[in-house]
């Protein structure tokens, strides 16, 4: 973290200041997949270890041939600090946490249609969001071994039941769209902050892939009970109204949807029980929902995605 705050504290002041730095490091993140440190304007970001850095090149370059949508980087590649990738970004102001009524639904949707509707860049990979997936349930299973819990077998049966694409076990099917991979209202900010537009951020798992995904965290919530109907219709309108090409213009979306938002409840569900194993404590009331959620799942065949809508490109 100390060698991590003197980089961003360098990238925010390349040249020596005339007066000794005042500003002062604010840690944002510190977990095994990623260290966030903020320095005045400046954020630094150390990537997961096994961070492909051919691959967060290609991503950084997308997120700077996007300002509008995507935060841009400060810099065009990463830099090796120890064993990790280190990245440069604006500060942007997030969401509030405690203000849900304020909650941007409208800016997310408008901002990942406009993603999708951008044609995929050449050499970029695939997009991580069945990957991630994936890995949760690993990590579900590693916490299970000698600790057996009874809320993993809905969990695992729910994962057997996603077509192998869901799971990283298969290409995913096409054509594929420019996907964010992980949506949620902590990937957005305001920048310039405070009260810049809306952008989103995290490139990670950036990359071709069904534009569906991308709607999944909030499908899901709304799916087992844990977002409101409005919000919910508050956020898939305006993906509509913004062009989005994941889901039909108009009735159910839910063919297109399916899928993904059973493999986010199932990954939300095991990172619930693995932390839950971690921590010897029980599930909380909305990591049992999660849970309950996956034991209804077999018994409702998912629904094959359609490919997403024809809608018309954002030039590069």
């Amino acid at each position: 973290m100390s060698v991590l705050a003197a980089g961003a504290r360098a990238a925010a002041h390349p040249r020596t200041p005339t007066a000794p730095c005042t500003c002062g490091s604010t840690p944002l993140a510190d977990r095994e997949d990623a260290t966030v440190v903020r320095h005045a304007g400046t954020v630094a970001k150390a990537h997961a270890p096994d961070t492909d850095p051919a691959a967060l090149t290609l991503r950084m370059a997308t997120a700077a041939r996007l300002p509008d949508v995507l935060l841009p980087p400060l810099t065009p590649a990463p830099a090796a600090l120890h064993d990790r990738l280190v990245t440069f970004w604006p500060y942007g102001l997030p969401v509030d946490p405690d203000d849900p009524d304020a909650a941007p639904w409208e800016a997310a949707a408008t901002l990942l249609a406009r993603l999708h509707r951008t044609p995929v860049p050449t050499s970029l990979p695939p997009m991580r969001g069945p990957a991630k997936a994936a890995r949760a349930l690993g990590r579900l299973r590693a916490a299970l071994r000698g600790t057996p819990h009874a809320a993993a077998r809905p969990v695992l049966d729910a994962w057997a039941t996603l077509p192998a694409w869901a799971r990283a076990a298969a290409p995913m099917p096409g054509p594929p769209g420019l996907c964010h991979g992980d949506l949620h209202l902590g990937q957005l900010v305001r920048h310039p902050a405070p009260d810049g537009p809306w952008k989103l951020i995290d490139v990670d798992d950036l990359g071709a892939g069904v534009p569906a995904w991308d709607l999944a965290r909030p499908a899901a919530w709304y799916a087992c009970g844990l977002l409101p109907p409005d919000e919910w219709t508050r956020f898939l309108s305006a993906y509509r109204q913004a062009g989005g090409p994941a889901v039909p213009a108009d009735g159910d979306p839910w063919a297109a949807l399916d899928v993904p938002a059973r493999a986010l409840t199932v990954q939300t569900a095991a990172l619930a029980v693995a932390k839950a194993l971690a921590a010897n404590r029980p599930l909380d009331e909305v990591e049992q929902a999660v849970v309950d959620a996956c034991a209804r799942m077999p018994s409702v065949t998912p629904q094959a995605p359609g490919p997403p809508r024809p809608a018309p490109g954002i030039p590069d």
